[in-house]
């Protein structure tokens, strides 16, 4: 039996984080099929998407430094929150470089790399409410560890596919800085996944 409470707000905190994950990576797989004026609007308000964000993290760091006693270690609930706003920052980038540097056409692998953080996105927002009681959770970080080498694959496949195709070396360069942000992006989830992997191990 606890003598002091534990505050429980930051189960809703981390959730609300995650569920404009799930948002941010629509929005990127929609700008990714749009024309260039359409990606404008699309990225506006993934941008919009990834200040909520900020501010859903901001929250979260406001929360640990009012608390006293927190559900699990508080470097966790730092570094949880910290890696989750990541995602979000990286597809916010790479949404932003492709309008900045007016691509026309991306490679259509390019998408399967949104496919994958789509699904990680979801994967995450499912698992943040399922941290209250620690169990569920194993099929998750298994998942988006697997969906991680998915997009390594498919990483590795376009840059193959840029260096061979492309000839300008000015566009070669923006799609590459594109690809490679994408990838940083499958990573983000990897480190989220494998964050809620050592507070269970932790709690357990």
């Amino acid at each position: 039996m606890r003598l002091t409470p534990r505050d429980s707000s930051f189960f809703d905190l981390l959730t609300a984080s995650a569920e404009h994950l799930v948002t941010g990576s629509k929005l990127l797989a929609e700008l990714l099929g749009a024309d260039r004026k359409t990606r404008k609007e699309i990225a506006k308000q993934l941008s919009d998407t990834e200040h909520d964000a900020d501010e859903a993290t901001h929250a979260i760091m406001r929360r640990l430094n009012q608390t006293f006693v927190t559900p699990f270690d508080r470097d966790d609930i730092y570094e949880l929150a910290s890696a989750l706003d990541d995602c979000m920052d990286f597809m916010e980038e790479a949404a932003d470089l492709i309008v900045l540097y007016r691509i026309e056409e991306l490679p259509a692998r390019v998408a399967d790399q949104v496919q994958v953080l789509e699904r990680a996105a979801e994967l995450t927002c499912e698992a943040m409410p399922r941290l209250r009681t620690m169990k569920d959770l194993s099929d998750y970080w298994v998942e988006v560890n697997r969906l991680e080498n998915q997009a390594d694959k498919v990483h590795r496949k376009l840059l193959a596919q840029l260096f061979d195709e492309i000839t300008d070396p000015i566009e070669l360069m923006k799609l590459k800085e594109v690809v490679e942000i994408l990838e940083h992006a499958a990573d983000a989830f990897e480190k989220v996944a494998n964050t809620v992997e050592t507070i269970v191990l932790k709690e357990s």
